[in-house]
């Protein structure tokens, strides 16, 4: 059977034309175009033919001279047509824009970089995923129909830095879904477009479910439908954190309803807000007039949703759920993989044009964030196949409506944006390499140098808060002659968790190397956890962590040592005032251990050249900002001895360390 691509073309060409027209009924200083042909590569494109077309733009207040700060508001059309074999699930399209555009609607699709729009994409594009038709079916399945083979986003926004007579055009568009590559496209003025064709060396997993397969994530939202009625639905909400190194602490979860939705009742968690007027003022109370909307939980279109505290467990009203009520954290599936999971349930209204039980519609641009936990970016909603579930009466399993699965992965944090910091010492430097300026970020910055490397320290520094250690760092700089200090001194880390690395000792046949946690908040931290990514092989000479509880991580994660605290010591307390509170600094809450490495499986490391210190640190799932340098050893201590007396030594540092510190 041959695909009728010229009738297809037709169907582009009179919607392209209907489009422009539409457009420019707007006033953007011109005269109607004539439409052109359909280019010849959309009928001899066999995979998906996307496109973008310019469609003007016109200037905006306020009105300037300066040519890089005139703003423009601007139209423009990206289509995505399937001109393949194959159903295209769940489409998305990476758009170059590189004008410091704001986008303010894209109709038809959403921006998963974003958390709704307005969307502020700057000169590094964005990527545009398709709402509500995310799936484009082929014409051999549709006998043509071009509306379920094809998605077309009307595109507004604003821009800056261009003159007066240019087309800004995007640098690239192309189609970011796995087992498809994209060349180059071809570019004319106003107007661009690419083929991107099935790659043949790729290799999809078999599926046999209806749809999309679930997706490895470090964190997983699932969002089922378990019952359906004519204008409102019961959904759950699943959140399982799947990465061994993951965690979120008093998590709080967002998203966007798209279609007017609102929560008349929660149970497992609460939402932040209850106000039940944008439902009275808005089209909710317009259309259910008889509504007592003071029962309602929330109308907000961006609702914030937390967990509930343990003692609501067994709530009758908002408790009584497996997985729910653990006041927000979701530990790593390594410490407890019940504790990895939490689950709550909501009572969802729907209004016009959705009055049906099939016209199911899960909100968009997901969010979730926690306290010193790793940073999320979650992609969009992906039906999958309907989940299933115990039967409530004990007999077989329930099977939901629908089903979505929304994907978080791990982001590694920007620079001074860390929420936690280490440092590096060594038995051979007298110095301690303290946590990089500015590490967690810096808001005042008039008495201090946000961009100055900062100041070596003695080690009894990293036992007082920084706006005590002044005084310590300049006779530290006098007594090793260091230089002369800078008259505005470097800005604090201002992390509330800080972690020193200490290379404590390194002889024939193996090493070892002291870790010690800093609180310097004011709330303690239960059921903590570090992990420890070595360079290279060098955790292969794992042998031993002596106050914690560690253990080495097996297979893709085997250069990682996970720690966490012993019974007893799962609690890594906050900041305390000192002995005498009138003179003495705070002191922070602190732990500590011994960790050996024995040199037979890795003979070849040079612990003293920089391979005894870690490539990343994390703390409770939060990568750790790193200093750019570890000490130099100018004249390392070696000996001839075994393992034995360098454990030896360094437990007694340990005991003796811990004496001085209490």
């Amino acid at each position: 059977m041959q695909i009728p691509w010229r009738n297809i073309s037709w169907v582009v060409l009179v919607l392209v034309a209907c489009s422009c027209q539409t457009c420019n009924g707007q006033d953007y200083g011109g005269e109607e175009k004539p439409v052109a042909a359909p280019p010849p590569e959309q009928e001899t494109c066999d995979g998906i033919f996307i496109t973008y077309n310019f469609d003007g733009r016109e200037k905006i207040y306020p009105l300037v001279k300066n040519v890089s700060a005139q703003g423009w508001s601007f139209k423009s059309m990206l289509t995505v047509l399937n001109a393949g074999t194959f159903e295209l699930k769940s489409w998305q399209v990476f758009v170059g824009f590189q004008h410091n555009e704001l986008l303010v609607s894209a109709e038809g699709a959403v921006a998963i970089d974003g958390d709704g729009f307005p969307v502020r994409v700057g000169k590094n594009g964005t990527t545009l995923a398709g709402y509500p038709q995310s799936d484009l079916k082929t014409a051999i399945d549709t006998a043509g129909d071009f509306t379920q083979m094809s998605a077309r986003i009307n595109i507004k926004g604003t821009q800056f830095g261009l003159r007066e007579k240019t087309n800004p055009m995007p640098s690239t568009i192309k189609l970011v879904n796995e087992g498809y590559k994209c060349p180059a496209p071809k570019r004319y003025k106003s107007y661009m477009h690419v083929c991107c064709k099935r790659d043949l060396k790729f290799k999809p997993k078999k599926v046999v479910t209806k749809f999309m397969p679930r997706r490895y994530g470090d964190l997983s939202i699932t969002y089922d439908v378990l019952s359906a009625f004519t204008n409102r639905y019961q959904a759950q909400v699943t959140l399982d954190n799947l990465n061994p190194l993951g965690r979120l602490d008093h998590w709080n979860l967002t998203w966007e309803w798209m279609r007017n939705e609102f929560i008349n009742t929660i149970k497992g968690a609460h939402t932040h807000k209850i106000d039940p007027s944008e439902c009275i003022y808005g089209p909710q109370g317009q259309y259910y007039k008889d509504f007592d909307f003071t029962t309602v939980i929330n109308c907000q279109k961006k609702p914030i949703i937390s967990d509930l505290p343990k003692e609501k467990a067994n709530d009758d009203k908002f408790g009584k759920l497996p997985y729910c009520c653990r006041n927000g954290t979701l530990l790593s599936p390594i410490m407890n993989e019940t504790e990895a999971r939490s689950i709550f349930q909501m009572e969802v209204f729907k209004l016009p044009p959705d009055l049906n039980r099939t016209a199911l519609n899960p909100p968009q641009n997901w969010k979730i964030m926690g306290t010193i936990n790793p940073s999320y970016s979650c992609g969009p909603p992906v039906r999958i196949d309907p989940s299933v579930f115990p039967d409530p009466k004990g007999i077989g399993i329930a099977t939901a409506v629908a089903s979505w699965q929304i994907t978080c992965n791990i982001t590694r944090p920007k620079p001074k944006a860390a929420k936690c910091c280490v440092s590096f010492s060594a038995y051979y430097a007298a110095s301690v390499i303290p946590c990089n300026t500015c590490a967690c970020g810096c808001e005042a910055t008039s008495k201090c140098d946000a961009n100055k490397k900062p100041l070596l320290l003695p080690p009894e520094a990293l036992l007082v808060p920084f706006e005590n250690r002044d005084l310590m760092a300049k006779a530290w700089s006098n007594i090793k002659h260091l230089g002369p200090m800078p008259k505005k001194l470097p800005c604090p880390d201002n992390c509330g968790v800080s972690i020193n690395w200490h290379v404590d000792s390194n002889y024939k046949t193996g090493w070892t190397a002291r870790i010690t946690l800093f609180n310097w908040g004011n709330d303690a931290f239960e059921n903590w956890f570090s992990s420890i990514q070595m360079k290279k092989d060098v955790a292969n000479g794992y042998e031993n962590v002596y106050s914690f509880n560690g253990t080495r991580l097996p297979k893709e994660k085997s250069n990682t040592i996970f720690m966490q605290g012993l019974p007893g010591l799962k609690f890594l307390v906050g900041e305390v005032n000192g002995t005498n509170p009138n003179k003495d600094p705070r002191v922070p809450g602190k732990q500590q251990s011994i960790i050996s490495f024995l040199k037979k499986n890795t003979p070849h490391i040079n612990v003293d050249g920089g391979d005894g210190f870690p490539s990343k640190i994390f703390f409770n799932g939060e990568e750790c900002a790193l200093p750019p340098e570890f000490p130099k050893n100018t004249a390392a201590f070696k000996s001839k001895f075994g393992v034995f007396p360098a454990v030896l030594l360094a437990l007694l540092t340990f005991f003796l360390l811990t004496d001085r510190l209490h």
